[in-house]
Formats: structure tokens, C-alpha cells, sequence
């Protein structure tokens, strides 16, 4: 569905003027650049010996203790605002390298070695696209999102969760799966990709959250992946239900879901998104208000998104976009008039 690499947009001033406005905006000690005078690489596997395409890379001994006394720096900026105490018992495992991402994103291994608890944080280039797929998920999605951006370097936090993929492989014939709740689950996930306009929603892009309860087992589907914000210029492209790599929830929401069970979670899950556009009204303006003055697609996509919406919405006004952003406002308007 995706047939041409991705555009990075750098970020631009109303960009900037918003993430320091709203505290995403944060001196970091090392950038992406650094980190890219590795020495030497080796390909990481998994514990079945698979390939897992990433690389883990070496620095020389003088730069690597810099490199990872800073990358314990900033996981104590991420995660205890700035509190640097929280330092004293972490070192940094491993710095692996994407090879295949469209940014070519560094992933850091923290450790605590009282109990070798772990934990991940990923050094990007920054990408306004995905920056500002990341706020939207924060302010419109039922997950919360620690991130940074220091001038052309993005910090994200690890997004745990069961691998679309591998849960799709690995889990779906588990006796214990309850497929309506997660045949509900990826409804609800559509819905809220397909009116904030985030694509590339394939069984890669996001992971599935597994939550006992003392009587049922809960599932939330999330995002890990943002590049696709209001980027593309087909409606498809913003619904998972198209994507062939998630053949296997689909089937098994057609079989254990009717049509009118299927509407009526697609009108719940938009009355919880118009009721977060109720409550973060500032926000929401202030990042629509970026993004209209902003360029992060082509003018094509533009164009041809614009005529897809208006198609499927019944209503001539998406025409009159001149962007993304304005094409992202009048995508939230619906859900409101709803």
C-alpha cells in the first residue's frame, strides 16, 4: 500500500514553539550524530537464533564512556525528570542500530544491577511527521507518551508490548484468548488510526498489551510506530483493517463479531476521542494550529487525501484543504459533530 520512501520534514518553528510551550523541548547531553561514531557493529539475535536486523555497535573505549554516562543521562531526563539519583545503579547494556528503519533509529539497553531489571529508550533524527504523531497519540489515544526533542535528535520511551506479528503467530490459538475482546480491541484501534490519520498501521507497527483481571483478560493494541502521520494520500492507508500482514485479527473479527456489534465500538471508541478533544482544547488547537502552517506531505497526497475524505464523508468541505493539518482538523470535526 506503501510504495514509495517516506520524506523526513525537519522541524520548523510553530513545530519548536510547541514542544517548548509543552515541556517536550529538553537540553540533551548526546545527539543522534554522536552516537553514529560507532567503531565497529555485529548482528543481534533473538534467543532462537533468528536475525533480528539489528546491529549492535561498539565505540572506542574514550568515547564510550562518555556516550553512555550521557545515555544514562537523558533515560534520568525521560523517565524522573532530570532527577540524576537515579542514575547511581544503572549502566547501559547495549546500544543496538535499526539498519532497516527509515531513520535508522539507536536503541539503549538500561539496566538496574541490584536486579537486572531492563528497560529500552530510542535516539532518533527527528522527524516532524513523527513528532507530531507522537503528541496526537498522547493527547487522543487512551495511551500516554514520554518523548524529547532537542534540536535534530528525537528520545522516545519504549512501548512494551506483545509484537503484532509474533501475537498474531505465537498466541492467537492460546485457549485462554477471548478473540471478541480482541476482535474489539483492533476495531477500536482502526477507528482511532483512521480519524487521527496515522498509517502504516501493519502487525509490525504496533503491539498488543495483555492485561490479566481477576476474571477476564484485557487487551489494548498501541502504536510504536508514527513516521505515517497525515503523510500518505489514500484513505486505505489510514485503516489497518486493509493491511494484509493483519489477516488474522480481521478473520477473526468476522467471525466473532456482527456488523452491528462492529458499529456500535466504532461509536464508542469516537465518543472517547471527542471527549479528549473536550478536554485538551488548548492542546489540540495549538498542534492543528502548528501543523496548518506546516508542511509534512507531498502536495499530491494532499490533494488526493483530501478527495478520499470527501467521498467517504459525504461532504465537500475536505476540498477546500489546502494541507494536512487543515485536512487533520476537519477529520477531528466530524467525530465532534458525531
Amino acid at each position: 500500500m506503501i510504495d514509495k520512501k517516506k520524506h523526513i520534514y525537519p522541524i520548523r518553528s510553530g513545530l519548536r514553539t510547541y514542544l517548548i510551550k509543552y515541556g517536550r523541548e529538553v537540553d540533551i547531553p548526546v545527539h543522534y550524530k554522536e552516537l553514529l561514531r560507532f567503531m565497529s557493529s555485529i548482528s543481534l539475535y533473538d534467543s532462537r537464533g533468528n536475525d533480528t536486523l539489528w546491529e549492535t555497535v561498539f565505540y572506542n573505549e574514550q568515547d564510550r564512556a562518555d556516550i553512555h554516562y550521557n545515555l544514562r543521562k537523558i533515560y534520568a531526563i525521560l523517565k524522573a525528570e532530570g532527577d540524576m539519583s537515579v542514575m547511581q545503579h544503572l549502566y547501559v547494556d547495549r546500544v543496538d542500530l535499526c539498519t532497516y528503519g527509515n531513520t535508522k533509529p539507536f536503541r539503549v539497553r538500561i539496566v538496574n544491577r541490584i536486579n537486572d531489571n531492563f528497560d529500552y529508550f530510542y535516539v532518533k533524527t527527528a522527524d516532524a511527521s513523527r513528532v507530531y504523531g507522537l503528541e496526537l497519540e498522547h493527547l487522543l489515544s487512551p495511551n500516554r507518551i514520554s518523548y524529547l526533542v532537542y534540536q535534530d535528535t528525537l528520545i522516545e520511551e519504549h512501548i512494551a508490548g506483545i509484537p503484532g506479528e509474533q501475537f498474531m503467530r505465537t498466541q492467537i490459538k492460546d485457549p485462554l484468548l477471548n478473540p471478541i475482546r480482541i476482535s474489539k480491541e483492533f476495531v477500536k484501534f482502526n477507528e482511532r488510526c483512521f480519524v487521527r490519520l496515522l498509517g502504516d498501521m501493519h502487525s509490525s507497527n504496533f503491539v498488543v498489551d495483555v492485561t490479566p483481571d481477576f476474571e477476564e483478560i484485557h487487551y489494548r493494541i498501541r502504536a510504536i510506530d508514527f513516521d505515517q502521520q497525515s503523510y500518505e494520500g489514500r484513505k486505505t492507508v489510514y485503516l489497518p483493517q486493509y493491511y494484509k500482514q493483519n489477516n488474522t485479527l480481521i478473520q477473526l473479527g468476522i467471525k466473532h463479531i456482527t456488523p452491528e456489534s462492529m458499529a456500535q465500538y466504532q461509536r464508542e471508541e469516537r465518543a472517547l476521542i471527542a471527549f479528549r478533544l473536550k478536554t485538551s482544547t488548548m492542546e489540540i488547537e495549538d498542534i492543528l494550529y502548528s501543523m496548518e502552517r506546516d508542511t509534512i506531505a507531498p502536495v499530491d497526497n494532499v490533494e488526493s487525501l483530501k478527495e478520499d475524505l470527501a467521498k467517504h464523508y459525504k461532504t465537500s468541505v475536505f476540498l477546500d484543504c489546502k494541507n494536512m493539518g487543515e485536512i487533520l482538523r476537519l477529520s477531528l470535526r466530524q467525530v465532534l459533530h458525531k
